[in-house]
């Protein structure tokens, strides 16, 4: 079925994405917008937007119910919910099929099984899929899951089934903080997830966080578009992205990525999903799990293999058969994805809320500033403060990385602190340039991402060094007086 309208259950930067896809496709969208948004740009540049109202996320963007209802009323054929909010919600993926309207997005049934971390696992077991030795069975007392975690060998992580975004999650280095860190995990997937299952793997230290691309249609097709390298995170959300995942050897990395269409095909999927590993540092990868949805860094892949993976969606939605052949995914020079935050790392990454009052341009070739805000509109503290996504292409990873330093420095959002200046420290440091990273790259790295701070003697030595410079430059003739554009004001260009 050819889709006519699609309605886009989401906000900001993600909607305008798909939008964008969606119009170059002759198909016309639908946005949605809470009245706090209604200024921003995927509220004003669709054919179509309407309004969810006011109050709470679970009033409007997680209202399922009034998300279906607008659908209908703008006679929209398709769904496509972005990521985040209700993007792996099954009931909401049901909701929207049983009232008749297209679900952009994996079937219910592959939503249920990927994201319950344990019912995954078993599944996957049943293929042969490497796993991270642990315990992810169903008794949950507090005394066996203790002998679990002796047996498996300390360090040990301790994960909420049903989790993300590091939520419900603890690392566990003896005994004594055992009892604890279960209990508290507990607890912490309760509130947030209403489920306080988990499970328990040996804790892989240095790890990298490699994940891998796919696409699958109704008509047998698994295809993967590559891998990236997302081990650049703070607080277990990833910052920094790129592909292709440096220090890879072609060998391993096809291997991965031959292990994700394994995957795919093994749970009959459709759509775009996302198969997350760790890799070791002696060369092992495990499966960690899989995202059902499009995810925030999909930028790169696009980047770097020329493929539109929201038309891909769009048309598996339709029922058509991919039109690329495995054989001709390639990949072509290193992207980097930055998300840039509303955040001032300076002061413990304090969230930062305002008006904007002028967002930069990024003027060089192949860079690509997906942001959902526009010079004037506010940032509150009602949503995730990522504000833009930096995505840069090079022809080598140290053009890319070159470009991305220079573009951080374009695109300001004046107004607002953002985390522009910590993402140009991260990209700076040797280890990153040298493609050493893994996910504790930034807490190992702590003391040298901070920024330089002056002492009062470096600044009155850094005066005095001035003020003799003025001093010399000023006993000179005035001859070569007025050679100096900076005493003289002469020399600058209208």
């Amino acid at each position: 079925m050819k889709i006519k309208k699609i309605l886009v259950a989401n906000r900001g930067e993600i909607a305008l994405r798909v939008l964008k896809t969606a119009k170059e496709m002759g198909i016309r969208v639908a946005t949605v917008y809470a009245e706090d948004d209604k200024n921003l740009p995927h509220a004003l540049f669709a054919d179509e937007s309407y309004s969810l109202g006011s109050g709470t996320l679970q009033d409007t963007y997680l209202n399922k119910v009034k998300l279906i209802e607008t659908a209908k009323k703008a006679n929209a054929d398709a769904i496509h919910p972005g990521y985040g909010f209700l993007s792996e919600n099954t009931e909401f993926a049901t909701m929207v099929e049983s009232a008749g309207i297209i679900f952009i997005g994996p079937t219910p049934e592959s939503i249920t099984l990927m994201g319950d971390k344990i019912g995954s696992k078993k599944a996957l077991e049943k293929i042969s899929i490497p796993m991270i030795p642990g315990y992810h069975g169903d008794n949950q007392e507090l005394s066996f899951l203790c002998s679990k975690a002796k047996e498996i060998g300390y360090p040990v992580l301790i994960k909420a089934s049903a989790g993300g975004g590091g939520k419900g999650m603890r690392i566990v280095h003896q005994d004594s903080e055992l009892e604890e860190a279960i209990s508290g995990a507990k607890s912490e997937a309760l509130k947030s997830f209403s489920n306080d299952k988990v499970l328990i793997e040996k804790y892989v230290v240095n790890p990298r966080h490699i994940e891998v691309q796919l696409m699958s249609d109704t008509h047998g097709n698994h295809l993967h578009f590559f891998e990236r390298e997302c081990s650049i995170q703070r607080r277990y959300q990833k910052i920094v992205e790129e592909t292709p995942a440096p220090n890879l050897t072609q060998e391993l990395r096809l291997k991965i990525c031959e292990t994700a269409v394994q995957i795919s095909s093994g749970i009959n999927y459709r759509g775009a999903g996302t198969v997350e590993f760790i890799l070791s540092p002696d060369g092992k990868f495990y499966f960690l799990e899989m995202n059902t949805r499009l995810q925030v860094e999909h930028p790169v892949t696009e980047m770097v293999t020329g493929h539109d993976l929201v038309k891909y969606q769009i048309l598996v939605a339709e029922g058509e058969k991919l039109p690329v052949k495995q054989s001709d995914i390639k990949q072509k020079g290193q992207a980097i994805e930055c998300r840039i935050y509303a955040e001032d790392p300076d002061q413990n990454f304090m969230p930062s809320i305002g008006k904007i009052d002028r967002i930069g341009t990024p003027t060089l070739r192949d860079v690509r500033l997906d942001c959902g805000f526009l010079d004037g509109t506010e940032v509150g503290v009602n949503y995730d403060p990522m504000l833009a996504k930096l995505v840069v292409w090079g022809e080598t990873r140290e053009i890319a990385i070159s470009k991305s330093i220079h573009s951080l420095d374009e695109v300001l959002f004046l107004g607002v602190k953002t985390n522009r200046d910590y993402l140009k420290r991260i990209l700076a440091h040797k280890d990153f340039v040298a493609g050493f990273t893994h996910t504790h790259f930034i807490p190992d790295h702590k003391t040298e991402l901070e920024p330089k701070v002056h002492s009062d003697q470096d600044l009155a030595d850094l005066i005095a060094a001035l003020t003799f410079s003025v001093k010399k430059t000023s006993s000179i003739g005035s001859s070569e007086v007025l050679k100096n554009p900076w005493t003289e004001l002469i020399g600058f260009r209208n």
